[in-house]
């Protein structure tokens, strides 16, 4: 027992110890209804937030928190395993925390792609319950497939044809037949979202990249499309 405590509160796996602690009183007031599931996600996308910055990293149709929680048990699951088979056989000394560092940064670079993998292949089962899976649909990609008289429009999700959602579109952005676009605000009182089409939400990328939310490496839309980049208004 004192060598499971002695592991748990060794770094960089107490950092992970800490979350997972967090995690488990989070959903513990979830299961007793005390929190929402959705306690994370906003209306919009507009605005800065952790919500908008995981749909910005490819996190997007499902609520943050469960997100949050696998990619944390996953970088915690690779920096253990780092730690049984390398770390606690070396003699790091002074060493230990800036290797440490290294191992945190590369367990979340790990756990980020199969994170978003996993919450992919949760998409079709959250969009079969509607009341848990409404703000957490913003920056999921959808297909119009009719508009109304009253200029309201119809439109599935580009990977579940089977839930369907309402567009509710303004001046200068009104939903078409056949288009391809984004969700970017929920309108609760209405049950409807605001859209924008998929290349003016790519271009929006390149706001990312000056706050620094998307990495300078990865190339802007912008740039390999020649667009101008300006930000979509919801």
């Amino acid at each position: 027992m004192n060598a499971i405590i002695d592991l748990a509160l060794s770094f960089p796996l107490i950092v992970f110890t800490v979350l997972l602690v967090l995690l488990a009183v989070y959903w513990l007031l979830v299961v007793v209804r005390l929190v929402p599931t959705e306690l994370f996600e906003h209306d919009s996308l507009k605005e800065d937030h952790l919500a908008s910055t995981m749909v910005s990293l490819g996190f997007a149709g499902v609520p943050v928190s469960v997100a949050l929680s696998l990619l944390v048990v996953l970088a915690g699951a690779f920096s253990l395993a780092v730690e049984l088979l390398v770390l606690r056989w070396v003699p790091l000394g002074l060493f230990r925390v800036p290797v440490g560092v290294v191992v945190l940064w590369a367990s979340f670079a790990v756990a980020s792609p199969l994170t978003a993998g996993l919450c992919r292949r949760l998409h079709c089962r959250l969009h079969r319950h509607p009341g848990l899976s409404r703000r957490c649909l913003l920056g999921e990609r959808v297909r119009v497939t009719g508009v109304d008289d009253d200029g309201r429009a119809r439109a599935v999700m580009d990977d579940d044809e089977a839930r369907e959602v309402q567009l509710l579109g303004k001046s200068g952005n009104q939903p078409a037949s056949g288009e391809t676009r984004i969700l970017v605000k929920y309108l609760p009182d209405v049950d409807a979202y605001r859209s924008v089409l998929e290349q003016d939400y790519l271009d929006a990328r390149t706001r990312l990249v000056r706050l620094h939310l998307v990495g300078h490496h990865e190339p802007s839309e912008t740039q390999r499309h020649g667009h101008n980049g300006s930000s979509p208004s919801a």
